[in-house]
C-alpha cells in the first residue's frame, strides 16, 4: 500500500518537488522511528500512509485560504487523503486513522499514540533541516515534544551541538 500511496502522492503534488521530497523524508524518518520503537502491523501501515499524506492538503489550503499554515493543512488534508486511500482500497480502520493523523499532525496536544508521536517527531526532524531551525529551538523541542528513545537519539545524532549543555 505504501508504494502505491507514494506514487499517488507524487502525481498529486507534481511538479512540486519540494513537497514530494518532504513527504518522502518524513516517511523514511517515521519508519526508522517506528521500527526502533517496535511499532508494527496496522499501526505501522497507518503511520507510513500518514507520513506520505500528512501535507497533502497544502496546495488546497493555499488555493482556498492563501496560506499553507498548519491549521489549514489539517482542515483541507483529510478529504484529499481519504480519496487517495479509497483509490488504493485501504482498510477503513487504517484510512480513518490516517485521516485523523493528517487532520491533527500540527496539533501536538492531540497526540494519542505511538504512531502519532513517530509522525510528529519525523516531521520535526525534516522541518529542522528544511527550515534551517536554530539549535536552541531544536533543543527546546527535543525536551517538549520528543518522547521516543529512537526519535531523541536521532535528533541528538543529527544535531549534537544542540545538546552539548544538556
Amino acid at each position: 500500500m505504501t508504494d502505491e500511496l507514494v506514487s499517488r502522492m507524487v502525481a498529486y503534488n507534481a511538479p512540486d518537488v519540494r513537497r514530494i521530497n518532504h513527504a518522502l523524508k518524513v516517511l523514511a524518518y517515521a519508519r526508522l522511528i517506528a521500527l526502533g520503537e517496535g511499532i508494527g502491523g496496522d499501526e505501522l501501515a497507518a503511520l507510513e500512509a500518514a507520513a506520505v499524506l500528512h501535507d497533502i492538503g497544502i496546495h488546497e489550503a493555499e488555493r482556498r485560504h492563501g496560506s499553507s499554515a498548519g491549521h489549514w493543512q489539517e482542515r483541507e488534508g483529510p478529504p484529499i487523503a481519504r480519496a487517495i486511500l479509497a483509490e488504493v482500497v485501504a482498510p477503513t480502520s487504517i484510512a480513518d486513522r490516517v485521516c485523523f493523523l493528517v487532520g491533527h499532525h500540527h496539533s501536538y496536544a492531540a497526540i494519542d499514540g505511538d504512531d502519532f508521536r513517530a509522525l510528529v517527531e519525523a516531521d520535526f526532524v525534516v522541518n529542522a533541516d528544511e527550515d534551517q531551525m536554530g539549535l536552541t529551538a531544536i533543543a527546546a523541542t527535543s525536551r517538549t515534544v520528543f518522547r521516543t528513545r529512537t526519535g531523541r537519539t536521532l535528533l541528538q545524532t543529527l544535531y549534537p551541538e544542540a545538546f552539548i549543555e544538556e
